[in-house]
């Protein structure tokens, strides 16, 4: 039998590693059914050009969960990824909030979110908002206004849909729609941040699960019917 060089052999062992980071960063967490189904939001971007969809499960119900997200942001509450992806990617914005920060709990539609410094003139715009349901954001200005005068572009739709499937145990999904131009450009950036999604969806959503989880232990009135989350999650 012929035996296949080390070198190939290698190869193929970083491709098909590469291939699992790439499907991961487009669905960690999510069901099949979950990154088929339309979900509100979906129609901002009719003719997305990449999609991901992930999702996870927290132990305490949805009006818990609803205080976090409304406070994310550069200069607000992080973005609650890993402390390391913080520094790397965020430092001059420090560790993301570990409580419930009462200044930046009023959210409506049509507010910006910071991306990132002033200096970058980078933001979100709130396009569709229901606590303790569903948060959408929209940006074309992700990119660096550097990026954006080379005649780079992208259009990002950003969503966060909050249902409980039983009382006291909220399913989160997250999903993104993202069309950039020119091609090359596109094709370049979904290469490297597909699979690099895989860390930061996983942890943005993990950080948001430890803390949602951990306010639970702070006394909520409950709502007639609703059962302790940990009874069911």
């Amino acid at each position: 039998m012929r035996r296949i060089p080390v070198g190939a052999t290698a190869a193929i062992a970083v491709a098909g590693g590469y291939a699992a980071l790439y499907r991961l960063g487009q669905t960690w967490g999510a069901t099949r059914q979950e990154r088929r189904r339309a979900l509100a939001g979906d129609e901002l971007l009719p003719d997305a050009r990449a999609f991901t969809t992930h999702a996870i499960t927290i132990a305490a119900p949805a009006r818990h969960v609803w205080p976090w997200l409304v406070q994310m942001g550069w200069g607000r509450a992080g973005w609650y990824t890993y402390r390391w992806v913080d520094r790397l990617l965020f430092p001059a914005n420090g560790p993301s909030a570990n409580q419930i920060l009462p200044e930046h709990q009023r959210l409506q539609a049509g507010d910006q979110i910071p991306d990132g410094p002033p200096a970058a003139d980078c933001w979100f715009t709130v396009e569709r908002l229901e606590p303790d349901r569903l948060l959408v954001l929209r940006s074309t200005r992700h990119l660096p206004a550097s990026w954006r005068q080379r005649g780079l572009a992208m259009e990002w739709i950003w969503s966060w849909h909050l249902s409980e499937p039983a009382p006291g145990c909220t399913r989160l999904i997250q999903r993104n729609r993202m069309r950039l131009d020119p091609p090359w450009f596109e094709r370049a950036f979904l290469d490297t941040i597909v699979p690099a999604d895989f860390v930061m969806a996983r942890s943005h959503l993990r950080g948001l699960q430890r803390r949602a989880e951990a306010s639970t232990a702070q006394p909520i009135p409950a709502q007639p019917g609703e059962i302790p989350a940990e009874v069911l999650c």
